[in-house]
This record gives C-alpha cells, structure tokens and sequence, in this order.
C-alpha cells in the first residue's frame, strides 16, 4: 500500500522566512500580515521547525477569578478535539501580560499528554531547562517566577495576537524566528512553491558568491530573476 505524502513535511523541513516567502506567491493575503511581529523570544531556537493546529484559550493572573474561571478538564477536552500536532495558543488578558504564569514544568507535561509539541503566548513562561528537557517549544513574550493567580478565563475561541486573529484549528510553524500562520489552500502546492522562490533567488546568490560580480551584473541578475513581471500560478491539479 502506497503510503500518503505528509501534507506538513515541508513545514518541518523548511524554515518560516522560506515559507512566508513561498506563501507570498500564492497571493492569499497581504505580505505584512500572517505572522506575530518582532519581540517574540523562542524557547528551543536551535531545533527543526514545528507545525500544528491550534488549541486556544484566554488567560489571567491578577486574582482567583479576574475575568471569571473555567475549567481545566473541559479546556483539555477542547485541546482533544484538535487535530494533531497539536500547538496551544495562550492569550494573557491582564493589564500586564506575563504578570502571573501558566507555563512551567507541569503545564507543558500536560499539555504534552495531549499532544501538544509547543505553545505560543503572549503572556509568561517558567522552568525553561524543564520545558528544554521535555521536548517542549514556546514562542512567549516573557519569563516570570510565579504562577500566581493564574486561571483559564475561556477557551475554543478566536484570539488576536499582534492583531493577528488566531482560531482554534488554525494551522501554525513555529522556529528560531519566530510564528507563522499557514492558510489552509496554499498546503496542496507548497513544494511546488518553494522551489520556485529557490528557481528564482539560487542564481542571484551564486553569482554574488562567484568572486566576479559587479554592480551592473547585479542589476541584470535581479532584474532576470528577482524582479519577476509575470505572476506565478502553481501547476493544475487533475
């Protein structure tokens, strides 16, 4: 039995920045958008690219029951409902996210149990050799000491990230530079799309590395490879 290619290989294989490049030929949305802004820090940037699907849910710290309180074990349930890999986006909502802490040793255990291979939050993070020795990724704004009052508000809902809106299911990569959110249809051909973006930039870099570029070459070699005038469309599907 022929077995079905893996549709997140290259998620795994390449890094974000060639990814953003290869979604932006695809023309899905706007070249500023689809990813988490700078300042983000990365627990593990020396490993391979992740990817999963969201789980979500909405944090805080400042009391017992700031913003009201839900449960653990029906956020878990939730988290179970995603498909796997699954990646848990955290929204801290306090006044000063980061202020209290859910992640630490025993929350990326959990989480691991089911079948989360990271987190991304804007809020804090703790016991970072213990989340490294786990296996564990975290893409987080902040470290803190304590977890304070720290409790689910809600989960299974949209949140907003760098004004980028993140729904439960939505599919992610994490890296050493930082979080990408992949849209669905650009997954069929992604391959097909990266090596086009590597068609198009390989000659550029081999003759700046071939110790005889000029500036006029250079500006030949953009403009042949770089400066591409007619739009690119994936090869059709049958």
């Amino acid at each position: 039995m022929l077995s079905t290619p893996d549709p997140l290989a290259p998620l795994r294989h390449y890094n974000t920045p060639t990814i953003a490049n290869a979604i932006e030929l695809f023309e899905v949305r706007p070249r500023n958008r689809g990813f988490l802004k700078p300042g983000w820090r990365v627990l593990q940037p020396g490993i391979a690219p992740l990817a999963g699907y969201a789980s979500t849910c909405i944090i805080s710290g400042e009391g017992p029951d700031s913003y009201g309180k839900k449960e653990s074990f029906d956020y878990w349930e939730h988290i179970e409902s995603i498909p796997g890999p699954r990646i848990a986006v955290v929204k801290d909502i306090d006044p000063q996210p980061g202020s209290a802490c859910f992640w630490g040793e025993v929350n990326a255990s959990v989480h691991m149990a089911l079948g989360c291979i990271a987190t991304v939050t804007d809020g804090a993070v703790r016991d970072l050799d213990e989340m490294k020795s786990l296996g564990f990724q975290a893409a987080y704004r902040a470290t803190c000491v304590s977890h304070g009052y720290v409790h689910i508000v809600d989960f299974n809902q949209p949140v907003l990230l760098d004004g980028e809106l993140i729904n439960p299911g939505d599919l992610l990569q994490i890296d050493q530079h930082g979080v990408l959110i992949i849209p669905p249809a650009v997954l069929p051909q992604l391959q097909e799309a990266i090596d086009e973006v590597e068609r198009r930039e390989r000659p550029v870099i081999e003759y700046c590395k071939s110790g005889h570029a000029t500036r006029a070459g250079l500006v030949d070699m953009v403009k042949k490879h770089l400066r591409v005038t007619t739009k690119w469309a994936p090869s059709p599907r049958y």
